[in-house]
């Protein structure tokens, strides 16, 4: 495979390659065929080759296929979150300079996707509607359905194919190019490490636009030729009856999703013995808890660790007979693992350090950062601001972050933009965010604010919801005559979070 769009090219034809619960199946026969048809129609409707196509869809057929005719049209695709607002959707379509944007058909589509619209329009970017009509995806622009096709350039192994936003807690979200290069070495590590093939059905929970799902899950299984289940988002009541009915070997999610998962179990009737295994990434997850999984659902549960910039997986528990310790990341998967001091140097096992990381996998660099680029590296090795402790025989111990990311479900939040937003309110006088644990979602967010006029919690709140995605906006807030600072008159989210919260 030389292209993201060619993992599908040497499964058979009349294998099930999606199933939509209570909707169409979709063979790779057909996929092959609609993603070479769209790649077309993309390219006959003037999309570049090597720059973004804004993605704005759902857990759907019509995501994985227009994602994939993207990347086989030798553009780039850029999925971003639906629930975003208005402006958060500018940003990233000006950052990613992307030239059109592909969204549902105005009817179909939700109060916070008509957002990406709005953005769209603002920027001068061209939109196109994708609807599915039976099992062929349909695309319009300008209320005309395109139909005109041109020839797609064949994209190269170092060419980017992916292109997200990861946060930072020193800047702006952060623009990660991956390339098909990248993305095919994450696929064949994730593949080899739990042995996936052509007979297993994965259950994609995880929301396409961020990487747990689309690379740790979707990507990776069709790769192997195995089927993925999609339906529209996480339903718990409905989780068990999905698996019963597709065959579903596997699922991944993060610690929330299986938690709800085994706190429903005997209401939702789940079985005993049910997956081949049970993956968890995006955020760490206790041995108990792990324990309490593993006992009731009768299936390895696998940690791993991964991030944006090294195309998601880096490590993780191994299938058995490996030995799986649970409150560990597992061992590097394909990836080398070192743990670094402040110079770069090298340490030895048991020694905490900065976990970094090298590999085929990681990424050349941010765009359009040099000052970011200049810090993020020591030569090969990825420098990922998490603490560490490696054993003598690789096992990944995670010991907590250097960067100061809020990782609500597996969704990393920057604070500095959580203050930023705090700080446009015109009573808002100094305002810091903060982590705080959270039974349900491993951390939530939290806030302490010093007021210049008159407002209240529920005033900020509201504020910020303008100006978030509903899973950035505080949990808390709280309404202070000053914050906490240190000798040199600087503040420290630990010690707000301390005063405020602990």
């Amino acid at each position: 495979m030389s292209s993201i769009s060619s993992i599908l090219d040497s499964h058979p034809g009349d294998r099930a390659a999606i199933i939509v619960p209570d909707g169409p199946t979709v063979t790779y026969g057909h996929l092959r065929n609609e993603v070479s048809r769209l790649a077309g129609l993309l390219t006959g409707a003037g999309v570049q080759p090597g720059r973004p196509v804004s993605i704005v869809l759902g857990n759907d057929v019509e995501f994985m296929t227009t994602f994939l005719a993207v990347a086989g049209a030798g553009a780039v695709a850029a999925p971003l979150n639906p629930a975003y607002t208005a402006a958060e959707f500018e940003f990233f379509m000006e950052d990613a300079d992307s030239q059109l944007a592909i969204l549902h058909p105005s009817e179909h589509a939700s109060g916070a996707e008509h957002a990406s619209r709005e953005a769209a329009s603002k920027l001068g970017i061209k939109t196109a509607d994708a609807w599915l009509d039976g099992e062929t995806v349909k695309l319009s622009i300008a209320g005309r359905e395109l139909t005109a096709t041109g020839d797609p350039a064949s994209p190269r192994t170092d060419a980017t194919a992916l292109f997200l936003h990861t946060s930072g807690t020193t800047s702006r979200p952060k623009g990660v190019p991956l390339t098909h290069g990248n993305l095919l070495a994450s696929l064949r590590n994730i593949a080899e490490t739990y042995g996936l093939t052509g007979t297993d059905v994965a259950m994609v929970v995880m929301p396409l636009f961020h990487v747990h799902g689309l690379i740790g899950v979707a990507l990776s299984t069709l790769a192997s030729g195995g089927t993925i289940v999609l339906p529209p988002r996480f339903s718990a009541s409905s989780f068990w009856q999905i698996q019963r009915q597709t065959g579903a070997t596997w699922y991944s999610g993060v610690p929330t999703i299986h938690k709800i998962l085994v706190d429903r179990a005997d209401i939702d009737g789940a079985p005993t013995k049910s997956f081949r295994f049970i993956r968890s990434c995006s955020a760490p997850m206790s041995p108990a808890a792990i324990a309490a999984v593993e006992a009731r659902f009768g299936a390895p549960f696998l940690e791993a660790y991964g991030m944006t910039e090294a195309s998601h997986q880096m490590s993780s528990n191994p299938m058995p007979p490996g030995d799986r310790r649970p409150g560990t990341a597992g061992a590097g998967t394909g990836v080398g693992v070192s743990i670094r001091d402040e110079s770069g140097a090298e340490l030895a096992p048991g020694q905490q350090g900065e976990v970094c990381v090298s590999g085929p996998n990681v990424t050349h660099g941010y765009a359009n950062n040099p000052e970011a680029n200049a810090t993020a590296f020591w030569g090969e090795w990825f420098r990922t601001g998490d603490q560490g402790v490696l054993t003598v025989d690789g096992y990944l111990t995670l010991t907590g972050r250097l960067k100061e990311l809020i990782n609500r479900a597996g969704e990393k939040i920057s604070p500095l933009e959580v203050d930023e937003a705090l700080l446009g309110h015109p009573a808002v006088a100094e305002a810091v965010s903060f982590a705080v644990p959270d039974p349900m979602y491993g951390e939530c967010v939290h806030a302490a604010v010093v007021l210049s006029g008159e407002a209240t919690e529920d005033d900020i709140k509201a504020f910020c919801a303008e100006k978030l995605a509903p899973f950035k906006v505080p949990d808390a807030i709280y309404i202070a005559q000053e914050l906490p600072r240190t000798a040199t008159g600087k503040i420290q989210r630990r010690h707000v979070a301390a005063k405020f919260a602990g």
